[in-house]
C-alpha cells in the first residue's frame, strides 16, 4: 500500500470515530448492541464490524439492519463459515484514474480453522451511498477445503409498513415482472446463468426497498458473470445477496477472491442505484453510444402478416404508414429460408438479390426506411450452415446442443472465430448490398448463452462463451456502422432482463415482447437508468400493450412508438398465429386514435428528454408517476385503473407553472415548486405537461 501521512491518518480516524459514535443508539435500535471494532463509510452508507467480523448496514445515520454474517465461505457440506476474529483496519485515500477519489478500507480476520478472511471495501466520491467490496479467503490450515461456493452484501431487513418491493436484473424463462411487490411467498434465485435452454443473464443488479429506502447488491466486473442474487421473504422481514454457487477446492495456502461485489443504499426505487451501477460500468468503458437520430422515429413492422406474408402486403401497406407518421418499415421473421443460412425465400423475392434491393428501394420510394429482421446464432435442423459448420455450435459437457426453443434450432457460440465471422459477412451483405438501413435482432436466446465445452473452439475455459458474448455484438454493430455509418441495431432478446454488458452495442432497446403495458413502463424505467439520456428505448408494437391500443405507456414514459398493423385486412396465413381477436387490422376507429398518437409523440419527441426517474417511487407512490424534463417544460405521466384525487407535480423549478393535458389538449390550471399539487380526475391514464408560466406550448 501507498505510505500514508501523519495527518491524514488522524483526519481518517477522527471521521471514523466520529461516524461510529453517533449511530450507536440507532444499531441498537436495530437489536444490536455489540460495539463495532471497525466502521468503513462514506456520507450515506456505513458499514459497521463486530468483533466475528458480522457487519451491519446503516443509511444517513439510521440503521437498516442489525449485525449479521454478510461475507461468508458455502462449504461442500451444507454448512457456512460465518465467524472471523477480527484483526486489523487499514485505511488507505485513493485517487482512481477510473472511479476518481475515494477511500479504501481493508480489514482483517481469521477463523478457528485457520481461514484468513480480508475484505476489500472501496468508497468514491462521485458515487455516495456506495461501496464495492471484494473478499479474499485464504487457507491457512493444513488441509484442503472443500467449497460450494461463497456469498457477499448478504443482509435481511425488518418489515415495515407497506412492505417491500423488489426489482431483479435476472432473466426468468416465463417472462415475469422484473419490478413486483415482496408477497409471501416471494422466493426468487435471480440466477444470472442460464435459467433454461435459451433464457438466462441480464443486469447484474438487484434490489430490495421500503418506503424508508433501499438496498442493492450485484457485481461491476467488466464482463458477465455466473452468479446469483437471491431474494425472499422472511419471516421477520427480506433479504437480498450475492451468491456464487460455484464448487472449488481451496489447497492449504491457497486463495480464492470474490467478485467484485456493489453494496448501494438508496431512498426510493431502484432507479438511484441502476443509475449508480451504469456510472461505474462507463468509468470501465462499458457505457450507451451516441445513436442516430432516426433510432427514435416511429416504427412501423411487418409482422402483423406473420411468417407467411406476401411482399405485395407488406408493399401495399407502406403507404398507409407513411400517411399515419411512421418512419421505419420492419421486414420480420420469413423472409429467410431458415434460421442458419439466411438465404432469401425465392417464393418470396424469385431474384433473389435483385428482388431484396428492389424491396429496400420501393420502402425508401415510400419515404421509409428498410430494417431487417434476424435471429443471429441460432441454426436450425436441416440448415447448410449446420451440417457445413457444425464446429459453429456451442456444446455442453456431454456434447450436448444447447436449444433455442423458438424456432426449435440450435445455438452457435459467439466466442468461436468462425461465428463471429459467419455474421459479420451476413450483416455487411444486408446493409452495404441489399441496402437495409438498420437491423432487429431478435430471439430470447441473445441475451446469455451456456458455458461452451466444444474441443474446436480452443476456449480458455468454458464459461468464456459466455463472458465473451458482448464481444459478439461489438463486432456485430461495427459491421453495420461500416456498411452504414447511420444504420440503426435494435436488440429483442424476447421477454428477458436486458444484459447491460449487451447493451452498448446497441441503437434501439425494445421492450422485448411485453406481456402488459405495466412492463413497457417498468422496463423502460430500467433501460432509461441503465442507458442514460439520449438512448432510444422503444415500447414495442402497441398490439403487447394491455388492451392492445395504449400508446400512452409509450408516449408517456419517453419511449420510441412502434405498431404491426395491418390493411387493409388481416392476413389469412396466420402462423405462428392464431391472430387475437379482432387481429391487428387497422380500423377506422384505430386510424383515427394511432393518427393522434403519432402527432402527439412527434410534437414533443419525449426520448430526448432528461427521463427523471429518482423523482417518483414506481413501487410505493401511488398513482404510478413518471416524469420528463425537456426544452424548459416539464411532463408528467400518471397511470391508474381510476383516479380522483392529488396529483403531485415534482421537480418544478422556480416560479408558477401552466398546466395543461396534453392528450385532452385542455388547460388544467397554475401551479408552482411550493404548491405543486393539483386534482384531477382520470381513468387509464393522465398526460401532462407543465410550462413556465408566459412561455407557449
Amino acid at each position: 500500500m501507498t505510505p500514508i501521512g501523519r495527518r491524514t491518518v488522524l483526519k481518517l480516524a477522527a471521521g471514523t470515530v466520529a461516524l461510529a459514535a453517533l449511530p450507536s443508539l440507532s444499531a441498537a435500535r436495530a437489536g444490536s448492541s455489540r460495539p463495532a471494532r471497525a466502521v468503513a463509510h462514506d456520507d450515506r452508507l456505513a458499514i459497521r464490524f463486530d468483533a466475528r467480523m458480522h457487519t451491519a448496514i446503516e443509511r444517513g445515520g439510521n440503521a437498516m439492519t442489525g449485525f449479521q454474517p454478510s461475507e461468508v465461505l458455502l462449504l461442500a457440506d451444507g454448512t457456512e463459515l460465518q465467524d472471523f476474529a477480527f484483526a486489523d483496519e487499514r485505511i488507505q485515500p485513493l485517487d482512481d484514474a477510473r472511479h476518481g477519489s475515494g477511500r479504501r478500507h481493508v480489514l482483517r480476520g481469521r477463523s478457528a480453522g485457520g481461514i484468513e478472511k480480508t475484505v476489500d471495501l472501496t468508497f468514491y466520491a462521485r458515487y455516495p451511498g456506495l461501496a464495492i467490496l471484494a473478499t479474499t479467503y485464504r487457507n491457512g490450515g493444513d488441509a484442503p477445503l472443500e467449497l460450494a461456493g461463497w456469498r457477499n452484501a448478504a443482509y435481511e431487513l425488518d418489515d415495515a409498513p407497506g412492505g417491500f418491493w423488489s426489482f431483479s436484473g435476472a432473466t426468468h424463462t416465463d417472462r415475469r415482472d422484473w419490478v413486483q411487490p415482496v408477497d409471501a411467498d416471494f422466493n426468487q434465485r435471480n440466477t444470472l446463468a442460464m435459467d433454461s435452454s435459451d433464457y438466462g443473464g441480464g443486469t447484474p443488479v438487484a434490489d430490495l426497498w421500503r418506503r424508508d429506502g433501499g438496498l442493492a447488491v450485484g457485481h461491476v466486473e467488466a464482463m458477465p458473470r455466473l452468479l446469483d442474487m437471491p431474494v425472499r421473504k422472511t419471516a421477520r422481514g427480506a433479504s437480498i445477496a450475492l451468491e456464487s454457487a460455484q464448487p472449488a477446492t481451496l489447497p492449504p495456502g491457497g486463495t480464492l477472491t470474490t467478485e467484485r461485489t456493489l453494496l448501494c443504499v438508496h431512498s426510493g426505487d431502484f432507479y438511484a442505484p441502476l443509475e449508480l451501477y451504469r456510472g461505474l460500468l462507463g468509468d470501465q468503458g462499458i457505457a450507451a453510444r451516441e445513436v442516430p437520430d432516426s433510432a427514435f422515429a416511429p416504427i412501423w413492422c411487418a409482422w402483423g402478416y406473420e411468417r407467411d406474408f406476401t411482399t405485395e402486403q407488406v408493399l401495399a401497406t407502406l403507404p398507409k404508414a407513411r400517411e399515419l407518421g411512421f418512419e421505419w418499415a420492419v421486414l420480420d421473421d420469413g423472409w429467410q429460408t431458415n434460421e442458419g443460412d439466411w438465404a432469401i425465400d425465392l417464393r418470396k423475392f424469385p431474384r433473389g438479390d435483385a428482388d431484396m434491393r428492389a424491396f429496400t428501394d420501393a420502402v425508401r420510394a415510400q419515404g421509409l426506411r428498410p430494417r431487417l429482421w434476424l435471429a443471429p446464432l441460432a441454426a436450425d435442423p436441416g440448415s447448410d450452415v449446420l451440417h457445413q459448420h457444425p464446429d459453429m455450435l456451442l456444446l455442453d459437457e456431454y456434447g450436448g446442443f444447447q436449444k433455442v426453443t423458438w424456432w426449435n434450432a440450435l445455438t452457435q457460440c459467439p466466442a468461436y472465430d468462425k461465428t463471429i465471422d459467419y455474421y459479420v459477412a451476413f450483416v455487411k451483405k444486408a446493409i452495404g448490398e441489399w441496402g437495409f438501413e438498420g437491423l432487429k435482432l431478435d430471439g430470447q436466446h441473445l441475451n446469455a448463452v451456456a458455458p461452451c465445452h466444444n474441443p474446436a473452439h480452443n476456449h480458455a475455459h468454458p464459461a468464456e462463451s459466455c463472458e465473451k458474448l458482448p464481444d459478439f455484438w461489438n463486432a456485430i454493430h461495427a459491421a453495420a456502422r461500416e456498411a452504414n455509418p447511420e444504420a440503426v441495431v435494435e436488440l429483442c432478446p424476447c421477454g428477458t432482463a436486458f444484459a447491460f454488458h449487451n447493451l452498448p452495442a446497441t441503437d434501439q432497446f425494445p421492450s422485448s415482447d411485453p406481456l402488459s403495458s405495466w412492463q413497457v413502463r417498468h422496463k423502460g424505467k430500467t433501460v432509461k437508468a441503465l442507458m442514460g439520456r439520449g438512448s432510444s428505448y422503444a415500447g414495442d408494437h402497441v398490439e403487447l400493450s394491455t388492451g392492445g391500443q395504449d400508446f400512452a405507456s409509450s408516449v408517456g414514459i419517453g419511449a420510441v412508438i412502434s405498431t404491426k398493423f395491418t390493411w387493409p385486412r388481416d392476413t389469412d396465413r396466420p402462423n405462428p398465429g392464431p391472430l387475437p381477436p379482432g387481429g391487428f387490422v387497422l380500423t377506422p376507429e384505430k386510424e383515427a386514435l394511432w393518427r393522434k398518437w403519432v402527432d402527439l409523440y412527434k410534437a414533443h419527441m419525449l426520448p430526448k428528454g432528461e427521463y427523471r426517474g429518482a423523482l417518483y417511487d414506481i413501487g410505493f407512490d401511488r398513482p404510478e408517476a413518471h416524469a420528463i424534463a425537456k426544452d424548459g417544460a416539464m411532463y408528467y405521466a400518471f397511470y391508474a385503473d381510476a383516479w380522483n384525487g392529488p396529483l403531485q407535480l415534482r421537480g418544478l423549478g422556480k416560479g408558477r407553472w401552466r398546466v395543461r393535458d396534453l392528450f385532452e389538449d385542455r388547460e388544467l390550471g397554475v401551479v408552482d415548486s411550493r404548491a405543486n399539487t393539483l386534482d384531477a380526475a382520470f381513468e387509464g391514464f393522465l398526460l401532462l405537461q407543465a410550462l413556465p408560466e408566459g412561455e407557449g406550448a
